[in-house]
């Protein structure tokens, strides 16, 4: 039997193609309303950690440009601007 012949709805397990491995995975189906409640739970999570980083840089922000403010306050400000953006751009780069 060639390769153009297979079901590809079948598997025979019993004999593995050479090189190529198989992950078998039982789960539930997600029904449509389990599928809305999950997109609308991570939408809002995105929205409140994008909130929170807006409201953290927005302070840091804040105390750099404020005369004010002393230079022990300006270090640790910067500090933590550059401990977002270094977050942001691992995340962003993936490594």
């Amino acid at each position: 039997m060639s390769g153009k012949d297979v079901d590809k709805t079948t598997l025979d397990i019993s004999q593995p193609a050479s090189g190529k491995g198989y992950d078998v995975k039982i789960s539930p189906e997600e029904s449509l309303g389990e599928r809305r409640v999950r997109l609308f739970k991570d939408v809002v999570m995105f929205l409140v950690a994008v909130g929170f980083a807006v409201l953290i840089v927005s302070l840091c922000y804040a105390t750099l440009t404020s005369p004010d403010t002393s230079a022990d306050e300006k270090k640790w400000a910067m500090s933590v601007l550059s401990a977002a953006t270094g977050g942001i751009i691992g995340y962003l780069i993936r490594r």
